[in-house]
């Protein structure tokens, strides 16, 4: 067999491997359709945790949970899967918030470093913001 058509039915069945991958739902990002949603989704994982309050970003694909005792978990989801965390402001490496509300967050564990997030209300972003922000050695000593 010729070198171009060994190049050619390799390069076809690659591409048809792609779109059969495509047209079954390998491509499809999962979307938290409503706070209870968030809320099964992190229970499934940790079933022993209560969320006081979800706070959704406008693209659905991630939800912040109160849980109290400075605890926040998290769903995210990653292509069409759901990832759940509960993280702490210890956790947080970097947190920035933009006028536009959009939070970015990056987190010291190296299986999921966080991302940009946008929320459609303002509160939820600060509420989210003043949960995760690291403690600042200045206020650490005015609380000791």
């Amino acid at each position: 067999m010729s070198l171009p058509v060994l190049i050619a039915i390799v390069v076809f069945g690659i591409a048809l491997s792609v779109l059969a991958v495509h047209f079954t739902g390998g491509s499809k990002t999962a979307t938290l359709g409503s706070a209870d949603q968030a809320l099964s989704r992190f229970a499934n994982d940790f079933p022993d945790e209560l969320a006081t309050a979800v706070r959704l970003t406008v693209d659905s694909r991630t939800a912040f949970l109160d849980l109290g005792r400075g605890r926040t978990g998290i769903v995210h989801s990653v292509g069409d899967c759901f990832l759940t965390r509960i993280v702490t402001p210890a956790d947080v490496v970097a947190l920035n918030v933009d006028d536009a509300g959009t939070l970015s967050l990056r987190f010291a564990d190296f299986t999921w470093k966080g991302g940009r997030f946008t929320f459609a209300d303002e509160a939820d972003a600060g509420f989210v913001t003043a949960a995760l922000a690291p403690a600042q050695p200045d206020q650490a000593k005015e609380a000791a």
